[in-house]
């Protein structure tokens, strides 16, 4: 660990995060106000988001190079807690998705991400030389399957979908040929009939609802509100604390998965707008952090923190506005949730080192 390398962090990455983070608790804060059994899970937001600040800054005066060795543990790790939650997971809602340790409850498929994106980027720092090589490109697929698998039949189709989109991005960025690109396209555009078949009820009615609002009123009910809130908001908003939907309890899991309308009702086009920078900003820094790397591996990590960022953002922001079908996938720093809070901070915490650890020269 060198203490000194908290003097070459990113400070514009770290303040977005922490700007981000606050704006998260005073969002939820507002959003379960005179919720009962939901009143202190702002606290509980910034008690899990102290803790994720320690692990980042610890992380970040950790040499990442370090983690090379430890691509089949972190792999191994992240199927031991998939299987776990298969074994003894609890249920809710009809996902099983949960590990109840007795103190804190943690949600393996939000860890697993971390853990996956540290294998993927050995893996292909380590088959660079033979990316090209049709062996690399079935190995890594067969590498991505049991995962994908355990998180799908929870069932999560959002994180599966997420930890397939974080492993294809970082093969794009390893320089994967365009012929294997169009190829895996193709696959998937031929096996959907085949993932049709075997998605949830739930998950099929989502789909079939997003494409045809009016056949099912009830089941886009939380969609409609949340349309009503972000068009209700206008340019500033009717104030913090103030918004109809979210104040009436009209809009549901308003502090988790659709907090975006919350912001946009009560803070208006500007507050969303803010937001929205906000993370098109950290994006591009995390990129800069990539292109800064001083290897393979660095660039790996950094480009598929950044992917989980931006796909996790795009996803959760879209659904609430009607754009994309509803997914369980929360706003990353924003919604409530420890797990995925920690891990955000986590991933922050590794970019912070791949950038704390580039060349020298690379001060720009």
């Amino acid at each position: 660990m060198d203490p000194k390398a908290w003097q070459r962090l990113d400070w514009v990455l770290l303040l977005v995060v922490i700007v981000l983070v606050l704006f998260g608790a005073a969002m939820i804060d507002s959003a379960t106000i005179n919720s009962p059994g939901l009143e202190d899970y702002a606290r509980r937001h910034l008690i899990y988001a102290a803790a994720g600040f320690v692990l980042l800054f610890l992380i970040a005066a950790f040499d990442y190079r370090l983690l090379s060795p430890f691509q089949w543990p972190a792999y191994l790790i992240a199927i031991v807690l998939l299987l776990a939650v298969d074994a003894v997971g609890q249920q809710r809602g009809g996902a099983q998705r949960w590990l109840d340790l007795g103190f804190i409850e943690i949600q393996p498929s939000e860890m697993a991400k971390g853990l996956l994106l540290i294998s993927f980027a050995q893996f292909l720092s380590s088959h660079q030389k033979t990316i090209a090589q049709v062996t690399t490109f079935v190995a890594y697929i067969l590498f991505l399957i049991p995962p994908v698998a355990l998180i799908y039949l929870q069932p999560d189709l959002g994180t599966a979908v997420s930890v397939v989109f974080l492993a294809m991005g970082m093969l794009f960025v390893a320089g994967l040929p365009w012929r294997y690109i169009v190829a895996s396209v193709a696959v998937a555009i031929i096996g959907l009939p085949v993932l049709w078949m075997s998605l949830a009820d739930y998950m099929r009615e989502r789909v079939l609802i997003f494409l045809n609002p009016s056949a099912d009123p009830q089941a886009t009910y939380n969609v409609r509100q949340a349309l009503i809130a972000v068009g209700s908001g206008g340019l500033v908003g009717k104030g913090y604390k103030l918004g109809t939907q979210s104040q009436l309890h009209f809009l549901r899991v308003r502090h988790t998965d659709f907090i975006f309308p919350v912001i946009a009702e009560e803070l208006g086009f500007f507050g969303a707008t803010l937001v929205i920078f906000l993370f098109i900003l950290l994006f591009f820094r995390l990129v800069r952090i990539a292109l800064l790397a001083r290897d393979t591996f660095g660039r790996l990590i950094a480009s598929g923190i950044s992917l989980i960022v931006f796909f996790q953002a795009f996803i959760n922001i879209g659904m609430t506005i009607g754009l994309l079908p509803v997914t369980g996938i929360p706003l990353p720093f924003i919604s409530y949730g420890g797990t995925n809070l920690v891990t955000f901070l986590v991933l922050m915490g590794l970019a912070q080192s791949v950038y704390a650890h580039r060349p020298r020269y690379g001060n720009v």
